[in-house]
């Protein structure tokens, strides 16, 4: 197979689910040959990430994702993506292993805010308490200049029981807890912009979506993103 990427996914399943639904949908394809070409890795039984970010004593999810990433740099993917944000801990190590491009979902968010919502200044964070405490999105959107503003704890405890006791447990969006996170960040909290730093916020973005205010979907941008690389090397361009 000539020009495919590699997905590492299944952190979970279903928000690489809505991942998938969404690359399909938006490539402007109009025959079963003009969609991309691509191996989804679904690596379900990695560890939790969160889990052993908040206690090392934990299962690692690193050596899994190590195995992974060596299997298929073997095959010569144009690039590779990893929609799960908490996963990106590990970036830096799991570059070690590969020369291939990985794309980096919270960069991209970031610079997404950059080129389209010029006036803000004051981003807000919801995310796994895991992205939280590894400082991956911290870290992008204050280099990039903006003020960062992160939940309370009622507000992290509202977004983990919508992550871990919603979407991950049951396949269900509450869409009124949902709106409310979102309402208090915005409202309360004085966010210009709120970046969705979990993939299973992402499916509840695209399940029951949030329009009053700007909401930056770190999952929907990878999808863009993924779909302008692919097109690129189909089309024989450097990456």
């Amino acid at each position: 197979m000539e020009h495919f990427f590699t997905i590492i996914g299944g952190m979970g399943t279903l928000a690489t689910e809505t991942y998938i639904h969404q690359l399909n949908l938006r490539t402007p394809a109009h025959s079963d040959q003009e969609y991309l070409n691509y191996i989804l890795v679904n690596h379900a039984t990695v560890p939790d990430r969160t889990n052993y970010i908040l206690d090392h004593s934990q299962p690692s999810p690193l050596q899994p994702l190590l195995a992974d990433f060596r299997q298929q740099a073997s095959l010569g993917p144009d690039f590779f993506t990893l929609p799960c944000n908490t996963a990106h801990y590990f970036y830096e190590q799991l570059k070690q292993v590969t020369d291939i491009p990985i794309l980096h979902m919270p960069r991209e968010a970031v610079a997404w805010i950059g080129d389209n919502l010029k006036a803000v200044k004051r981003v807000g964070l919801i995310s796994t308490e895991g992205t939280r405490a590894d400082h991956i999105y911290d870290d992008e959107i204050m280099a990039a200049g903006y003020d960062l503003i992160l939940p309370d704890e009622k507000i992290q405890e509202q977004t983990n029981q919508l992550i871990y006791a919603g979407v991950k447990e049951k396949n269900h969006v509450d869409r009124q807890l949902y709106h409310e996170i979102l309402r208090q960040m915005f409202e309360e909290k004085g966010c210009e912009a709120v970046v969705l730093g979990c993939t299973e916020l992402s499916l509840a973005q695209d399940r029951e979506p949030y329009l009053e205010h700007p909401v930056v979907d770190s999952q929907s941008i990878l999808v863009d993103k993924t779909i302008d690389l692919a097109l690129r090397a189909r089309a024989g361009e450097k990456i």
